[in-house]
């Protein structure tokens, strides 16, 4: 399935879940992200018609229940709906670290375009006068950030269009000029990547999001590449960035009976007054800040000071956030 049509049976769900009345297609094609059509053109209508009838045969295959109904007996025209008590899953249980990654995921869901376009699609049931349940829709709060690369990055590989950007490599004495059709962006050990196709080495190319230096240029039209079929990004980035070596030893103090990741991922523990000394193994002082951080005020970084450095830059960070999400809210 494309990723357009993903995006579009998602909102489509999403739009459905929302109102408890049944809507029309003329209604679902003025409101979902790409059923955009002419209904006076018979072919362009036509076309329309095909689509919708294909995007609701694929939701009852993958069991969704949609209705089928009209709102009142003076309707001519059949409408559509999703049953919110039929779709509902029932309550799953989540350890905390389950949760997290759930909150984590849920808040990203933003860069992936299709909250904004969900966000449009219930304005317009709105506007139009149709009861939204508020209940029923996924309420997003994102306060998680990515490398500024991310978003142009993401719209890129959805749009399939060709990327120019400076990069720079540790090793090396400045950015250089890259050219990328870029296939998707993926998360590796806590890091972001983009894999494509690099057109001045005409290889598959894998790049840290955090070392692109400036913006990211869109440079070609959409559509203007395929990506290889079952591609698996995952294994391309983890080829390319070889096993880590974790020579660095940091000391936390962890309250008893808390932080269970870290416990397992200790080389050494010993039990004080104050709390449980660990020992952890890491290859750079951001990777680890980001695991301690998760862990609040359960654990302390005693040393080494870059170790403390980054914990203190990415608590300071996070509270700015909240702030600026506050301020925006309020």
């Amino acid at each position: 399935m494309s990723r357009s049509r993903t995006e579009r049976l998602v909102n489509l769900v999403i739009c459905l879940l929302s109102t408890r009345r049944f809507l029309t297609a003329a209604q679902i094609a003025a409101t979902v992200p790409g059923y955009e059509h002419n209904p006076d053109d018979p072919r362009d209508h036509e076309a329309f018609q095909r689509k919708f009838e294909r995007d609701k045969a694929e939701l009852r295959e993958l069991g969704v229940p949609l209705e089928t109904g009209t709102a009142s007996v003076f309707d001519a025209e059949p409408g559509y709906r999703i049953a919110a008590r039929e779709y509902a899953l029932p309550d799953i249980q989540l350890e905390p670290d389950e949760a997290a990654a759930v909150g984590i995921a849920a808040r990203l869901w933003r860069h992936a375009g299709l909250a904004a376009a969900a966000s449009s699609g219930l304005a317009k049931l709105r506007a139009a006068g149709i009861d939204i349940d508020p209940s029923a829709t996924l309420g997003v709060e994102p306060v998680v950030t990515v490398d500024p690369a991310f978003a142009p990055l993401t719209t890129a590989a959805r749009e399939r269009r060709t990327v120019a950007f400076d990069y720079r490599v540790p090793e090396g004495d400045g950015p250089t000029s890259r050219r990328l059709q870029p296939w998707g962006v993926v998360c590796w050990r806590g890091r972001w990547y983009v894999v494509g196709h690099d057109l001045d080495r005409e290889a598959t190319r894998c790049f840290r999001l955090s070392r692109i230096v400036g913006q990211v240029r869109l440079t070609g039209k959409p559509e203007a590449y395929e990506p290889p079929a079952g591609v698996d990004l995952i294994s391309h980035v983890a080829r390319w960035s070889g096993p880590v070596e974790r020579n660095g030893r940091a000391t936390v103090l962890v309250r008893p009976g808390r932080a269970a990741g870290l416990r397992r991922w200790a080389a050494e523990a010993e039990a004080t007054p104050e709390g449980d000394k660990l020992v952890l193994p890491f290859a750079d002082p951001d990777g680890l800040a980001s695991s301690v951080v998760g862990y609040g005020a359960d654990v302390r970084v005693l040393d080494p000071p870059e170790v403390r450095e980054a914990v203190i830059q990415r608590l300071k960070e996070i509270a700015t956030r909240h702030e600026e999400a506050s301020v925006a809210a309020g």
